[in-house]
């Protein structure tokens, strides 16, 4: 679902419901067009008007919710990716190989995920992102600790391993996935045209008036846009910053 297509549907519907209302104006009876009948619509594109504000809304505090949080789990996988390393350099010089499997791992996932930056595969193979964090961890189950401090640096990696791999998976449910159907979209687009509509057959037909409800219609339709963008993190223009990653794979093997 990409999110300039449903904005353009969006926009096209909702502004065409102010024309089309415009257009009715002028084959309506004048007894349609009345104070009393006026005071209808309003009351009932009021309550359509305030159900559409309230859904937008929560709509857009929820993409920006799940923006955010997908945000701060880059954040924090970067920082435990660091740790694990800090903690096999501890261990001991035996963890060489381990840490640069570890490098390699995450600079592959960063140019999954963000393939336009590095030009090199599609973000829909994301779900292969954390294909090598199984055989890393292998490689650290085969550390022989010689002593207390090793075994507890070896339980530690293992620990914030399990972490980054249970970062991992939910990043890849996350990515590709919209949370918001298209039934429900379509039910939004639908209240927007009717509250246009109302609009268009009650205003007159002047050049003001056509321009202040093409920019109302391109508002509401925008709207749309910023919640579909919001919601699928990975693509498009707002989308979360790669460089956390990119900042600890700079910092491994230190």
């Amino acid at each position: 679902m990409e999110p300039l297509v449903v904005f353009l549907i969006a926009f096209g519907c909702i502004f065409g419901g102010t024309l089309l209302g415009m257009a009715l104006r002028d084959r309506l009876p004048g007894h349609h067009l009345s104070s009393d009948s006026k005071d209808v619509v309003k009351l009932g594109t009021g309550m359509i008007a305030t159900l559409a504000a309230l859904v937008l809304g929560l709509l857009i505090a929820s993409a920006k919710g799940t923006f955010e949080t997908i945000t701060n789990e880059v954040r924090q996988t970067g920082s435990k990716i660091i740790l694990l390393d800090r903690v096999l350099a501890q261990y001991g010089p035996e963890t060489g190989e381990a840490r640069a499997f570890l490098r390699r791992g995450v600079a592959l996932a960063v140019d999954r995920i963000w393939p336009e930056e590095t030009k090199t595969v599609a973000v829909e193979q994301i779900g292969q992102l954390g294909s090598g964090i199984e055989p890393f961890q292998d490689k650290l189950r085969r550390l022989s600790p010689r002593n207390e401090a090793q075994r507890e640096l070896k339980a530690k990696a293992l620990q914030v391993s399990a972490d980054i791999a249970e970062a991992r998976w939910l990043l890849a449910e996350q990515a590709g996935q919209s949370s918001i159907p298209i039934p429900f979209l379509v039910i939004l687009v639908f209240w927007l045209t009717v509250i246009f509509a109302s609009f268009g057959l009650f205003s007159p037909r002047n050049t003001t008036v056509i321009i202040v409800m093409f920019l109302c219609a391109l508002s509401a339709a925008g709207s749309l846009y910023l919640i579909l963008e919001l919601d699928q993190p990975y693509n498009g223009i707002m989308k979360i910053s790669s460089e956390p990653l990119r900042k600890a794979i700079a910092m491994l093997g230190q």
